[in-house]
């Protein structure tokens, strides 16, 4: 009896915290779901801003929020393909850890390019201008480099396979065409033995004939000759005994 209410009180135990442990995960799932929808409705509300900026302040303000609406894209972007591709293909790692250290230099321009916003000395923003766009450039070269490289080998990886897969449907397409190229041939009878040598006479020799061949010939009709006398005979009397 002791040991079945230790078993049950095990079983519960178990139960408990199999069930707190799912809780947790659950609670971690939604968390980081949750997470993520308002860092992408953040990201979103503030790039509509850089939009809205890039439009309504000419000048250097708007320039600004150019510079940094066009790091961003091309940042996040970047950043989409090479996770997207080294699922698939390991080499991309490397890729991705160079992409992280550009980031590093994508970030502190960001955050420059955010404080000179509200700077509110516009010819300093204005001199600071050629610097800010110059960095600018070369860090969203080096992604867009990285990016369109991801899209090329992906792209090199696919009409590989379909070269290949068209190689293979050609040959099972002519596999399955094979009478159209192949015409049947008709099996050729064997040639008939060459005919022997005869004595003027035509027609198959039969194995009568062949023995009469081989056999010498006898007159048709020779001399009445002695007929061979045996002990059991009698001997034959003369004719002129009575």
């Amino acid at each position: 009896m002791e040991a079945v209410l230790t078993v049950i009180v095990l079983l519960f135990v178990l139960c408990v915290v199999l069930g707190a442990y799912a809780t947790v995960k659950a609670i971690g799932a939604a968390k980081r779901g949750v997470d993520r929808t308002i860092a992408q409705a953040r990201r979103t509300v503030e790039e509509t801003t850089l939009r809205a900026r890039t439009l309504a302040q000419p000048g250097p303000a708007g320039e600004i929020a150019a510079l940094r609406l066009t790091l961003r894209t091309s940042m996040r972007a970047t950043q989409e393909a090479l996770h997207a591709g080294a699922v698939e293909d390991e080499s991309l790692k490397e890729s991705l850890g160079l992409f992280n250290r550009l980031s590093a230099h994508g970030y502190e321009l960001d955050a420059e390019l955010k404080r000179l916003e509200i700077e509110p000395d516009r010819g300093t923003v204005a001199s600071r201008l050629p610097e800010l766009r110059e960095r600018t450039e070369r860090i969203t070269h080096s992604a867009d480099s990285l990016r369109w490289a991801a899209h090329d080998r992906a792209r090199r990886f696919a009409d590989d396979d379909l070269d290949t897969l068209s190689a293979q449907i050609d040959v099972e397409a002519g596999a399955l065409r094979h009478w159209t190229t192949e015409e049947p041939t008709a099996p050729s009878w064997p040639e008939a033995p060459a005919p022997e040598a005869t004595d003027g006479r035509s027609g198959p020799e039969t194995p009568r004939s062949r023995a009469s061949r081989e056999q010498p010939t006898r007159p048709a009709i020779g001399p009445r000759g002695q007929r061979p006398a045996y002990s059991w005979q009698k001997k034959p009397r003369p004719e002129s005994t009575p």
